[in-house]
């Protein structure tokens, strides 16, 4: 199973109050919902490929209208998909609809009656994620959350949802639908935490933890690596220098300050600055800072370059 499922399968044992239970059928039905007239009258269809979720709608119904359902699987033709689970309400249709408000589009969700208590507003939300929520795992290459609606009035509803609990939620339009969507891998973390996935909470983090753990080495391990290559080719560009300097003049005849810089680089051809500074202690009963080495083999460096470049006159 899919994270994503681990979670909505953690979710569908929160034990709910009788408000939270009309919140949370709220979404489940706005979101995969279809209203329907008919010569019959109105009625209501919820579908969904998860039989688990169909069930938790049905129990709704049940506890909140006392009524009894159609149940229907439609079998799917195409490969490696599941077979949808309809739950048709026909009975007391027109009061469910009413009560919660799936005719209409609901333009500011913070007002809806539905949603007066905090309780209720985490409810539907868990509601909207189970009818059509997913959660990347931490073990993928990005940390990404989203709940997929048909209708834009839906995700910008879910985005303010969202955003109430301060969860850094945007919008996306895409060629099917719209997405409530959050990227950032501690704003998921609250969700979940929010909703009530103890559990899957756990696991995330740990997962994440450890991701981030790794990736923290690994840039620090690039780094070293990265400074490592840097300390061998400016030792290369030392010696080279040197090379010159040896070949075409009495490096004898060199400012004391050059010779001791040229010394040290020779006996430790790998060594940073840093730690040339620290051995020249032991050479020359001095410490030569790390400014003044670098001072050093500019120098030399440019002695080097005017000869080469007097040679090529």
């Amino acid at each position: 199973m899919s994270f994503a499922g681990d979670v909505k399968s953690e979710l569908l044992n929160v034990k709910l109050s009788d408000c939270c239970v009309l919140s949370e059928l709220a979404a489940l039905l706005r979101i995969n919902g279809d209203l329907h007239i008919t010569s019959e009258g109105l009625s209501v269809e919820f579908k969904s490929t998860n039989l688990s979720i169909s069930r938790r709608v049905i129990a709704f119904i049940k506890r909140m209208y006392q009524i009894e359902v159609e149940v229907k699987r439609k079998k799917q033709t195409k490969l490696n998909q599941h077979d949808s689970i309809i739950v048709g309400i026909h009975d007391q249709s027109s009061k469910i609809v009413g009560e919660l408000n799936l005719l209409e589009e609901t333009t500011n969700i913070l007002s809806d009656p539905l949603l007066v208590r905090e309780c209720c507003k985490v409810s539907f939300l868990r509601g909207a994620f189970l009818a059509s929520g997913s959660i990347n795992s931490p073990k993928s290459s990005g940390y990404h959350f989203e709940i997929h609606t048909d209708r834009e009035s839906d995700a910008d509803n879910i985005v303010d949802l969202l955003n109430y609990f301060e969860l850094n939620a945007k919008f996306l339009s895409r060629k099917k639908g719209f997405i409530a969507y959050i990227k950032e891998a501690e704003r998921i973390s609250d969700f979940l935490r929010l909703v009530g996935a103890h559990n899957a909470l756990l696991s995330y983090e740990d997962e994440r933890i450890k991701r981030d753990f790794v990736n923290s080495i690994t840039r620090v391990m690039n780094m070293d690596i990265a400074n490592q290559n840097k300390t061998l080719e400016a030792a290369a560009k030392h010696l080279r220098s040197i090379s010159v300097l040896e070949n075409m003049m009495e490096v004898e005849k060199l400012p004391k300050t050059l010779q001791e810089a040229i010394k040290l680089r020779k006996k430790y051809p790998e060594s940073s600055l840093r730690e040339l500074s620290e051995k020249s202690e032991d050479m020359f009963n001095k410490t030569i800072s790390k400014s003044a080495l670098n001072h050093r083999f500019r120098n030399i460096h440019e002695l080097a370059e005017k000869i080469i470049r007097d040679l090529n006159e």
